[in-house]
C-alpha cells in the first residue's frame, strides 16, 4: 500500500465549506492528486479534552459545532464512514506510547475536519476518525503526537493537522480581503520557511522566534495541528505550499502537504 503524504490545512472560517476560493481550489486539486487512502486520522482544535479521545463512531454525524452563519451551512452534511478498528488499533498505539487514550463512540466530525475534507474528498467516501487535543498539551507534546501517529502512513492513512496558520478573531474584518494586516504576512512568510526547512525546533519555539507569534496566535490551539503534521511528516519531508492567501485581514488560509 502506497505511504500517505500528511496535510496540514488551515481551514478558517465556516463559511469556507461554501465559498471555496482559492484555498478550496487548491485543497481540491490537492486531493485529485492523492492516491486514495485507507482513510483518514484528524486532529482539530474543535475537539479539546483532558486526556486524548479517538472517534469510534461507525457512522460520524455532521457537527455544526458553530453559530450565526447563514442557513445553507447548517444544511451541509458530511457523511463519511467511521473507522471503529482503526480508531481502537489508534487508541492502543498512544496508550503504549504512556498517552492516555480512550474511545468515544458518539462524536461526530467537527468542522475542523469536514469543512476542508469537503474540498479535499468530496465524495466522502474514505472512513474518517478524529484525534482530539489535550488541553494541556504544548507544541512540542503535539510534535510528539504527530510522530506517534506517522506509522500509520505506511498502512495507507492520510494524517491531517487541521487549524489555522494564523487565528487572531479579535481582528477579523469580515468582507474585508483587500488588505491583509502585515503582521500576518510576516508570521506565515516565517512558518512557511520553517516547514519547508525541516526547523521543527523553531516551531516547537514559536513563541520566542516568530514574528508577532501572540499576535498571531493569542491562544494556541489553532498553531498546534501544525505542529501534528510536522510530527507525522518527519524533518526530510518535501513540501507542497498551497497559498491560499490571507482572508479578512489577518486570517490565513495556507496549508502544506508534507510527502
Amino acid at each position: 500500500m502506497a505511504r500517505q503524504p500528511v496535510l496540514f490545512v488551515s481551514h478558517g472560517a465556516p463559511t469556507w465549506a461554501l465559498e471555496p476560493g482559492r484555498a478550496g481550489e487548491l485543497l481540491a486539486a490537492a486531493g485529485r492528486r492523492l492516491v486514495a487512502p485507507s482513510a483518514v486520522v484528524v486532529v482539530s482544535p474543535h475537539w479539546m479534552t483532558r486526556d486524548i479521545a479517538v472517534t469510534a463512531a461507525a457512522h460520524p454525524d455532521t457537527m455544526h459545532d458553530f453559530g450565526g452563519f447563514p442557513p445553507a451551512l447548517y444544511r451541509l452534511q458530511y457523511l463519511s464512514p467511521g473507522a471503529p478498528d482503526l480508531a481502537a488499533r489508534v487508541a492502543a498505539l498512544l496508550r503504549t506510547a504512556g498517552l492516555p487514550a480512550r474511545l468515544d463512540e458518539q462524536r461526530g466530525l467537527d468542522h475542523g475536519a469536514w469543512v476542508p475534507l469537503m474540498h479535499l474528498l468530496p465524495d466522502a467516501a474514505v472512513p474518517v476518525l478524529q484525534v482530539s487535543l489535550p488541553t494541556g498539551f504544548g507544541a512540542r507534546d503535539a510534535l510528539r503526537l504527530g510522530e506517534l501517529l506517522a506509522p500509520l502512513r505506511d498502512e495507507g492513512v492520510l494524517v491531517i493537522g487541521s487549524g489555522s496558520l494564523t487565528h487572531n478573531l479579535y481582528e477579523v474584518r469580515f468582507g474585508d480581503d483587500e488588505a491583509e494586516e502585515a503582521y500576518a504576512r510576516e508570521f506565515v512568510d516565517w512558518a512557511r520557511h520553517a516547514v519547508c526547512t525541516g526547523d521543527h525546533a523553531a516551531l516547537v519555539d514559536y513563541l520566542a522566534v516568530a514574528p508577532h507569534a501572540r499576535r498571531a496566535h493569542p491562544t494556541a490551539e489553532h498553531y498546534l495541528p501544525l505542529l501534528v503534521a510536522a510530527g507525522a511528516a518527519g524533518r526530510a519531508a518535501s513540501v507542497d505550499v498551497l497559498d491560499g492567501g490571507i482572508l479578512y485581514g489577518v486570517l490565513s488560509m495556507e496549508s502544506y502537504l508534507f510527502h
